[in-house]
């Protein structure tokens, strides 16, 4: 809790790139995701995954998939201890390997500000690379009040068409991601949170941006 609280105060909620402010991303070439698949059956031991995309192509420029060693366990509220480590030498690898291919930003299959201490995967992730990053959860956190009640339900319903999206505001007060029908042909919407050095609305522009399917392409490569 320490060591998270530490970091959080280092997390930037705003653009701080150019393209980020221009409406068609003018600027924007490369587009990274990271995931950790786990083995069935064998918590021990995952693929981590990073792949870069052009931008607004989306062809597959870079893709680094291995197998790695997990040792720590799995504990709610801190799953970045478990993955972060591993996506960061990813990263690292591209930089020193590949260093003209370094994502602009990096879509994270996981939470960003959605999060019991509002700092989670890809704002750890981001901190630690200090490279732009979105969560993008495929399920609801319940954090801050938030529940996948009828009433939450009734509100995915109304998002009839693709880029529709509400936001998801805490009984904090505090809006900590939104819910995005992210394609036309899937009624299942994604939770996109702040990870670093983005503002919620860019986000939640660039994943609509990425998706040729309900996952956006980065993460679903």
């Amino acid at each position: 809790r320490r060591e998270q609280a530490r970091l959080r105060a280092s997390v930037v909620e705003e653009d701080t790139e150019p393209w980020q402010k221009e409406p068609q991303f003018a600027g924007l070439h490369r587009v990274g995701g990271v995931d950790l698949s786990y083995c069935k059956g064998d918590e021990s031991r995952a693929c981590a995954s990073l792949v870069v995309l052009s931008y607004p192509a989306l062809e597959v420029l870079y893709q680094d998939c291995r197998m790695v060693p997990v040792t720590a366990p799995y504990v709610a509220g801190f799953l970045a201890f478990r993955e972060v480590p591993v996506l960061v030498e990813a990263v690292q690898r591209l930089q020193q390997e590949e260093p003209q291919l370094q994502p602009q930003v990096l879509l994270v299959d996981g939470n960003g500000l959605l999060h019991p201490r509002g700092f989670g995967t890809a704002c750890h992730l981001g901190v630690l690379t200090d490279l732009p990053c979105i969560g993008v959860a495929k399920n609801l956190l319940h954090v801050d009040g938030l529940a996948r009640d009828e009433l939450h339900r009734e509100q995915v319903r109304s998002l009839q068409r693709s880029g529709e999206a509400f936001p998801l505001t805490g009984t904090s007060g505090k809006v900590l991601g939104m819910v995005l029908r992210s394609h036309s042909n899937s009624s299942r919407p994604l939770y996109v949170s702040v990870g670093h050095r983005v503002s919620l609305g860019t986000a939640v522009r660039l994943v609509r941006a990425c998706c040729r399917f309900r996952i956006p392409e980065p993460i679903r490569q």
